[in-house]
């Protein structure tokens, strides 16, 4: 048996698990985890299918360590990527010891969000959590009308809670209930570690936050970055040599603009 004190000193009692969020596209999800984390770790934009892969960010303190999978909105997929994308989300559910069902309470229930309610329902016994999100956004008038119709999706064991992530409130109570249904046992990652992504990875996805905000809706979500270079320079300044991936021709003109202009503004300040 592992002795937890000699885990980076873990001690008895210490509580750790994974945690999956879920929820339909354009629900909150990635805020959520950047706000808890108070770091960004995941990238957000307004168009939907932001988030493709499952990406883990982890929160550790002294009593516990919680590693949170972000993971694709729940939709009805058109074509590969999609499925792709719906395929990594409900992957997370078996492995998670506990379920955030994140939704947005300032609208009724979509349809995703019904496709989202039965795959945690088919996919887990394991505790779930109703995250009502953009609290901030809800009519009074509408309160009861909104939880209600959330409620009834959740299966009779979930809990639920309030929140607007990206004004971080309830976020405190929202980590302190998660952490009452964690299983005790020892850290899995190191106490400074926050993100399973590697740098490069995470670089790209930063440059693809730029291209999604700066063309909007001019160049679809399915475009690709990858880091072909990515080093430090004596300066302290790191040089990074990306290549932006399109569907059509048509977008490289787009993504370039008159003069190298949207390049400008997609890519970082040059010193």
């Amino acid at each position: 048996m592992a002795n937890w004190e000699s885990l980076e000193g873990t001690p008895p009692g210490h509580r750790s698990g994974f945690v999956a969020l879920m929820g339909r596209p354009n629900v909150g999800k990635s805020t959520l985890l950047n706000q808890i984390l108070r770091q960004k770790v995941t990238i957000v934009s307004s168009k939907p299918q932001t988030t493709r892969t499952r990406i883990a960010g982890i929160l550790t303190r002294d009593d516990m360590q919680i590693i949170f999978l972000d993971t694709p909105g729940i939709h009805r997929p058109h074509h590969q990527l999609g499925q792709a994308m719906v395929t990594a989300a409900t992957g997370a559910i078996p492995d998670a010891d506990v379920i955030l069902f994140v939704v947005d309470v300032s609208q009724r229930p979509s349809e995703e969000d019904l496709m989202t309610a039965r795959a945690i329902r088919q996919g887990t016994q394991r505790p779930v959590i109703l995250t009502l999100n953009k609290m901030d956004k809800l009519p009074p008038e509408l309160v009861t009308e909104h939880t209600e119709a959330y409620w009834e999706l959740i299966p009779d064991h979930a809990s639920w809670m309030m929140i607007s992530a990206i004004k971080g409130e309830n976020l405190d109570k929202l980590v302190k209930s998660i952490a009452e249904y964690l299983p005790e046992g020892p850290r899995f990652y190191p106490h400074d570690q926050i993100t399973d992504q590697t740098e490069r990875a995470i670089v790209a996805e930063l440059v693809r936050e730029q291209v999604l905000r700066k063309t909007r809706l001019e160049v679809p979500h399915a475009v690709a970055v990858t880091v072909e270079e990515f080093k430090e320079r004596d300066s302290g300044a790191f040089y990074i040599l990306a290549n932006i991936h399109v569907e059509r021709n048509s977008q490289k003109s787009i993504l370039i603009g008159k003069r190298g202009q949207m390049l400008h503004k997609i890519g970082p300040d040059r010193p």
